[in-house]
């Protein structure tokens, strides 16, 4: 089969594309030809070495993956041929065929296709576990999103407006803005160009935000919690800044805050049918408009590097 390697912590142009043999199967794994997988910012941060988890050489790199099914290894396993499925896998993606654990692999709901539900599955998966499992997003609520424009930060603008939220989006440039108002935000913030204290409480009445969502990290995050409403739940959903946040906990005590943590991909390990469910409603609220896959550009298999040279450049 042909595949995308990493051989060494570098840039995307570094990775060869290579003829391989097909993954061996064992016991309680299944063989899914990839027809999708999806270009995330974590692909980008492990094929350079800076991602938490680092592989032995040489490895695939590649993590959301939409698929058929060719063969499982176990006669008694749940799924058969020719079955639609999607994975989330810590890497392998970026290749013809990958084996995974028949446990972490999802039924694709019907009416999503294989290209939204590579798609779907890191950015809408994480966004909606974080605000609907974690922070307990209520209908009236405002939620406060940092970094709007990227692909979970406009996941989580589109799910917290179908989830009956105010959403008050953060972003770095007025294209960014524009890009979140399209999304369903119901206002805007130019973070780097304002007080996000004082816009934000101007915003909310001076009451403050139940909700923030954070995939930004670095500077912005002890900002962001000066304005959190009293009770309210600060998700922790990665450090795209490049830096891990310091949160004086003396802030937290004196508005009586949250500080949730968010790792979606441990979760769908430990609760594959509550992820089975959780991707059925994201299907749902595509079919009924309230979501959009976030399809930017179709790139081959070939090209991947580029893909993700191009990802560096837009980030």
């Amino acid at each position: 089969m042909k595949a995308i390697v990493c051989r060494k912590w570098g840039q995307p142009s570094e990775l060869t594309y290579e003829s391989i043999n097909r993954p061996a199967l064992r016991k309680g794994e299944v063989l899914v030809q990839v027809q999708a997988c999806s270009v995330n910012y974590p692909d980008m941060l492990l094929v350079a070495g800076k991602y938490q988890a680092k592989p032995e050489f040489p490895f695939i790199p590649g993590s959301d993956v939409a698929g058929i099914v060719c063969k499982a290894a176990d006669d008694d396993s749940m799924y058969s041929p020719g079955d639609r499925v999607m994975t989330s896998i810590p890497h392998g993606g970026f290749a013809e065929y990958v084996s995974c654990p028949e446990n972490r692999l999802i039924p694709i709901p019907e009416g999503m296709s294989l290209k939204s539900a590579a798609a779907s599955m890191m950015v809408h998966g994480t966004s909606y576990y974080a605000l609907k499992q974690r922070a307990k997003l209520k209908r009236g609520e405002t939620l406060l999103v940092l970094g709007a424009a990227g692909g979970c930060g406009m996941a989580a603008v589109m799910l917290g407006k179908a989830m009956g939220a105010k959403v008050i989006a953060a972003a770095s440039t007025q294209e960014k803005m524009a890009a979140a108002l399209k999304a369903g935000a119901d206002e805007v913030v130019q973070y780097t160009k304002v007080d996000l204290k004082k816009t934000v409480k101007q915003l909310t009445k001076k009451k403050g935000v139940d909700v923030i969502f954070d995939p930004v990290g670095g500077d912005f995050a002890q900002k962001a919690v000066r304005c959190m409403a009293w009770g309210g739940r600060y998700l922790v959903i990665g450090f795209a800044a490049g830096s891990i946040p310091k949160i004086p906990a003396n802030l937290l005590l004196l508005k009586s805050c949250a500080l949730v943590g968010v790792f979606w991909g441990a979760w769908v390990k430990r609760n594959p049918m509550g992820a089975l469910q959780n991707m059925g409603e994201i299907a749902q609220m595509m079919q009924e408009g309230k979501l959009t896959d976030m399809v930017s550009k179709i790139y081959s298999l070939k090209d991947t590097w580029q893909a993700l040279d191009d990802l560096k450049i837009e980030g």
